[in-house]
């Protein structure tokens, strides 16, 4: 029996399969994609995929778990290792903001696989493509030792050289010449270090929306998956704004998919047509609609009052027009209008397409203006100092006049203008807590070490504190924990989900008429991780090779 090319992420050895069909059940069932059928009968019958063409959902490494003989296998991690030969760390996803539990096998210093750990209420026994493989991304560009400007270029240094560097750079500067810019992929300790040591030196402008997105810190339920991602199954009709849950939180569009197949979900899109894996009612690509519907003018507005439990997701790609502010108002009056607010239903949602976001919008981390306001400033020369922890989704070219300090794992689009670099962990390197898009937090657990010279966050944040002369008030790991338990003690509460009060937020405006621009364009490339996996590569590859988008269409 001939194998079938499934792709670069599926291994085939078909002389063991025993015409089970759970792949193909799973196919259409979870992932909704339909790619692998059964052909010939009886001892004849084969699984292939259509057309043995390459699969293509950004679920489809789960049927290497499904598969009961390993007639489907892992193609990366094929003869790589063997499971007696591996530490197995339980922690969690930092891919996508919704915080999937997964278990990290490696063997030395090296990840060998990702698996998935059941977690019913988030990712029940799934993870996306991406959290599965891209883990030999944290193999390559990583940064293994510090970096400072010289002439033009980066040399290597010392921790001693570049702390020195940067107390030399910031000589002479008042904190409203200074900025704080937090990336994707921060566990919550890193970012309340990188937040006291920029407060330390007098900073007031420390901005976690790397997106652009106008998310509200004025009330929780502004920024939160309110009906929880188990909560899906209970809607009756949703409606999807300025978001492809596809591509943006792949386990969240299988949990629609399965509420559309077994709940009689029904899905209304308004934002750019794509292929979600399940009937929509494509309504246009006007964020003015929203204005309508809170009018009573458009039909949706009859869908959402005759729902028994109507909800609304939000993106970021509606939250990061100019008028995002007002977007978000008007999905809340269209919230408390059309009955998405009950006693025990919340149908209120924000999809963040980060594992850092809810964290750093917990500790308050809005700077006025946004990041468009920090770089515009820092190309005026009124910001003359940024601190990015971990930003690589920005065009850093405006702070080429700036003094720049990246710290990061990886060599990406950061460390294209920074003036001193520090080399950080990876996520499998350093524990700590994450926050979900629900709200929920989760505690990630370290799986190996660093190399080189990179060190965790907070330890570096301490140790530059010395060095600065605003020596942070924790010496451990526990004491800064503490801390962060103190200012909030929600934190405390691991994998529970409590409520958001409801309230206002957004501004009140109007909403300009206009298309909106979905925030990602590549499923496999949305962060330094992923874009230094050759896995993903050649899946992004793969994709463009067939002139199918990557992302914003399906």
């Amino acid at each position: 029996m001939t194998e079938k090319n499934m792709g670069p992420l599926v291994k085939t050895i078909m002389t063991r399969c025993i015409h089970c069909t759970r792949c193909i059940r799973f196919s259409e069932e979870v992932a909704g994609t339909t790619e692998l059928g059964a052909i010939y009968r009886g001892e004849n019958m084969q699984i292939t995929s259509y057309l043995e063409q390459a699969m293509e959902s950004e679920l489809q490494g789960n049927v290497i778990d499904l598969c009961p003989v390993g007639a489907l296998t892992s193609k990366p991690y094929a003869f790589n290792a063997r499971p007696w030969e591996l530490v197995k760390t339980e922690s969690i996803d930092v891919m996508d903001a919704v915080g999937s539990n997964i278990r990290i096998d490696t063997r030395g210093r090296q990840v060998m696989r990702i698996l998935p750990r059941n977690h019913d209420d988030v990712n029940e026994e799934w993870i996306s493509d991406k959290t599965r493989f891209a883990y030999d991304g944290l193999l390559k560009s990583r940064l293994d030792r510090p970096y400072v400007k010289k002439d033009g270029k980066l040399v290597e240094a010392s921790w001693v050289e570049a702390f020195a560097a940067i107390n030399t750079g910031l000589a002479g500067l008042d904190g409203t010449q200074i900025a704080g810019l937090v990336g994707d992929l921060n566990e919550l300790e890193g970012v309340y270090a990188f937040r006291e040591l920029l407060k330390g030196l007098g900073a007031t402008r420390i901005e976690a929306r790397q997106s652009g997105a106008a998310y509200d810190v004025s009330n929780r339920a502004s920024y939160l998956f309110n009906s929880g991602i188990a909560g899906i199954e209970e809607a009756d009709f949703c409606l999807l704004v300025g978001t492809n849950p596809r591509h943006e939180a792949t386990i969240v569009n299988a949990r629609i998919l399965k509420a559309t197949r077994h709940r009689g979900l029904k899905v209304a899109n308004i934002g750019p047509a794509h292929d979600l894996t399940y009937p929509v009612e494509q309504a246009g690509d006007d964020a003015a609609i929203l204005s309508d519907i809170l009018a009573g003018k458009h039909s949706l507005a009859d869908r959402l009052r005759a729902a028994k439990r109507p909800m609304i997701i939000v993106g970021e790609g509606a939250l990061a027009r100019q008028d995002g502010a007002q977007i978000l108002k008007a999905a809340h009056d269209i919230a408390e209008t059309f009955g998405l607010i009950t006693e025990d239903w919340n149908g209120f949602n924000v999809l963040p397409t980060a594992a850092s976001r809810v964290g750093a919008l917990d500790l308050g981390l809005v700077a006025p203006g946004g990041v468009r306001g920090i770089l515009d400033d820092a190309k005026a020369g009124t910001v003359k100092a940024a601190f990015l922890l971990g930003v690589d989704e920005i065009d850093s070219s405006a702070l080429q006049d700036c003094f720049t300090v990246y710290i990061g794992s990886h060599g990406d689009h950061g460390v294209r203008h920074a003036d001193v670099v520090l080399p950080a962990a990876a996520y499998t390197e350093k524990s700590g807590l994450y926050i979900n898009m629900e709200g929920r937090v989760q505690m990630g657990e370290r799986a190996n070490f660093p190399p080189g010279d990179a060190r965790e966050d907070w330890t570096i944040f301490r140790a530059l504190s010395d060095v600065l002369g605003k020596t942070l008030p924790f010496d451990s790991f526990d004491a800064l924990r503490a801390a962060l338990y103190k200012e909030l003690p929600h934190l405390m509460d691991i994998d529970s989900l409590p409520k958001a009060a409801w309230g206002d937020f957004g501004e009140p405006g109007d909403i300009a008429r206009g298309p909106i621009a979905l925030p990602i364009h590549d499923f496999y490339q949305t962060n330094p991780i992923a874009r230094a996996s050759d896995t993903m590569a050649e899946c992004s590859a793969l994709k463009r090779s067939k002139g199918e988008a990557t992302g914003t269409h399906g």
